[in-house]
């Protein structure tokens, strides 16, 4: 017999820490403002957002002391770049400052303000536009917690793909491979969501659905706790996957489970966590925003809401997707995201920055499941503005595709084509597992895995090479490597 759970909405009371219970595996420091979960993102070739979170409410706004030496930090946040952000079912506060007028691609130190806490952080800001030199990115998409409640050697019943006993898993990976610049992550971060469908395969213990906002947010902080050691040092560039709203992630058959915990709906957890560059490049929040960084133009997209044309998101009420409950957007106005973006592809000055790369949460050139009406809003914009490379995930598999528009594949292949280049990798890892690939691929499929977590590292060699890397995480090797050539003058 199939069993129901109904919507639930429910409303919740205020609860001290000390409410939390035993699932939780957040570290609660002692000093109630010592800073966590530490991030930051590019605010401009000139600018950075710093964040972190603390367990309680800072004495004034968020302020950092910063420099260019460990041991000097002369400089003062000001405290009108600077806000602190709640709702009522999260565990913190998110603290965020946006400092300005630095020098581009120069390494600096900082330390939050109000804390007895003795650690420094860094970051290195965004290569100015128009800097030719050699450089790394490291993207992933679809990357969830890790360990004990997460991705492990061990998963529920129904779950597939653990980790093997002493494997590398991505979040490590990234560490010992780290030369990149920034990560990049498009989408589906921490898969806290599926705290439902962990008690169900008996990974996780029940709670009450009361109680089911506890399990979230704690499954939540801890992956940022986890991340903490790569976005400490580099920024972390995100944007909305489903994950980041769903509320309908029993996902075991026999049930239709639909519980919307708050926190959990309408990317409210994505919302007050992240800080983007939307303001420097006239986007939205951290749904859709671009940035310069040396010679590439990088642009972020919503595939999730506000498609434009008429054209509902899949997360949206009435979307493909879309469940009772989840209040998933809009967020801007009609066609807003499209003419935005649009604007900003006919700005790019091309000498400057010669590749423009576009990630966006969801495939439309897979061998599976495709999202039509992303291909709908965004595609033949793509072509026009000649954008070289377009990065996607969801789909937890990766497939490189070959340049290619309106199911017409590039006659040069990667030997300077006209159309964009795609590639799908949503094999960075969460509890879940991989997807598996059909055993007659897609005719525009050019290199596909489905038994491999993994990340993609960028290669920007200059103008006109980029190569492509499909790192395996367990050990670091390249399972696939394609290098992109575009006939330009350097």
């Amino acid at each position: 017999m199939k069993h129901q759970l109904v919507l639930l909405l429910v409303s919740f009371i205020p609860f001290i820490l000390a409410d939390l219970p035993s699932i939780s595996h957040v570290r609660v420091p002692k000093d109630p403002f010592e800073p966590v979960q530490i991030r930051q993102a590019y605010a401009g070739s000139t600018g950075m957002h710093l964040s972190w979170n603390t367990f309680s409410k800072l004495p004034a706004r968020p302020t950092v002391n910063y420099g260019l030496t460990i041991t000097s930090l002369p400089f003062v946040s000001s405290p009108q770049n600077a806000e602190s952000v709640t709702y009522p079912t999260s565990l913190t506060y998110n603290n965020h400052v946006r400092i300005t007028h630095l020098t581009p691609n120069t390494k600096y130190f900082w330390k939050p303000a109000f804390s007895n806490a003795t650690s420094i952080f860094s970051f290195t800001t965004a290569r100015e536009a128009g800097d030719h030199t050699l450089f790394t990115v490291a993207v992933v998409v679809d990357l969830g917690l890790i360990g004990p409640q997460g991705l492990s050697t061990t998963v529920g019943a129904g779950a597939s793909n653990p980790l093997k006993p002493g494997e590398i898993n991505t979040i490590q990976s990234l560490q010992q491979h780290e030369s990149w610049d920034f990560l990049w992550h498009p989408g589906d971060i921490a898969y806290a969501d599926y705290w439902l469908k962990e008690e169900l395969q008996g990974f996780l213990p029940n709670t009450s659905i009361a109680n089911g906002f506890h399990v979230y947010e704690s499954l939540l902080n801890q992956f940022y706790d986890e991340m903490t050691p790569l976005t400490s040092r580099k920024p972390w560039m995100v944007g909305p996957g489903n994950h980041e709203a769903n509320c309908d992630d029993g996902g075991i058959r026999g049930y239709d489970v639909r519980i919307c915990v708050p926190g959990q709906t309408n990317f409210t957890g994505f919302r007050n966590h992240f800080r983007m560059p939307s303001y420097q490049s006239g986007g939205l929040e951290n749904f859709w925003y671009s940035f310069n960084h040396g010679m590439v133009h990088f642009v972020q997209i919503d595939t999730e809401t506000d498609l434009g044309h008429g054209i509902l998101g899949p997360d949206q009420p009435g979307g493909s997707e879309g469940n009772p409950g989840e209040d998933s957007g809009p967020f801007g106005l009609v066609d807003q995201q499209i003419n935005w973006l649009i604007n900003d592809l006919k700005n790019v000055d091309r000498k400057k920055t010669p590749w423009v790369v576009v990630a966006g949460h969801r495939p439309w050139y897979v061998s599976g499941a495709i999202c039509a009406e992303c291909q709908k809003a965004f595609e033949s914009i793509f072509n026009q503005y000649s954008v070289d490379l377009v990065l996607t995930g969801h789909f937890h598999v990766y497939e490189r595709i070959a340049p290619i528009f309106n199911g017409t594949i590039d006659p040069n292949e990667l030997n300077n084509p006209k159309f964009p280049w795609y590639i799908t990798n949503g094999a960075a890892g969460h509890y879940d597992g991989l997807n598996s690939l059909p055993t007659k691929l897609a005719p525009f499929s050019r290199a596909a895995y489905d038994k491999h977590y993994g990340w993609s590292r960028l290669v920007f060699h200059n103008c006109s090479h980029l190569t492509h890397e499909f790192v395996k995480s367990a050990d670091g090797s390249v399972l696939d490597r394609a290098t992109l050539f575009k006939d330009r003058k350097c």
